[in-house]
């Protein structure tokens, strides 16, 4: 298993921190960022950078756009999946269109996900 953090990565990170999806800025900005469970957004682990991670909770947020519809990208994103849960951690995908249009049941599904994940902690 690779380590946990690639720093060659970092910087790109912040890039994509500075340049979020208006998705991704609706759910860090309107949910995430005062959640009471902490989350870092465009963390690097391993080979990846994930939209949104809970070190506490075990979870990683990824915000899908139409592009990961397309069969190689399924491929490439069961296989970082399971790359993650190596480590323990839950992916949970929630499409773009769903921040959009169903944002309060977004962030009732997060919460559910995180207050489950500790109570197994």
């Amino acid at each position: 298993m690779q380590p946990k953090h690639n720093k060659q990565l970092t910087p790109y990170a912040k890039q994509l921190r500075k340049d979020m999806t208006k998705e991704e800025r609706h759910l860090w900005y309107d949910f995430l960022r005062s959640y009471p469970v902490r989350f870092s957004r465009q963390k690097v682990l391993g080979q990846y950078i994930v939209d949104f991670y809970s070190a506490e909770a075990k979870i990683i947020i990824e915000l899908d756009g139409s592009q990961h519809y397309e069969l190689s990208a399924q491929r490439e994103d069961a296989h970082r999946s399971a790359f993650l849960e190596e480590y323990g951690l839950t992916v949970i995908r929630i499409p773009n269109s769903e921040v959009n249009r169903n944002f309060e049941a977004v962030c009732a599904h997060i919460d559910t996900a995180v207050r489950q994940s500790l109570s197994h902690g």
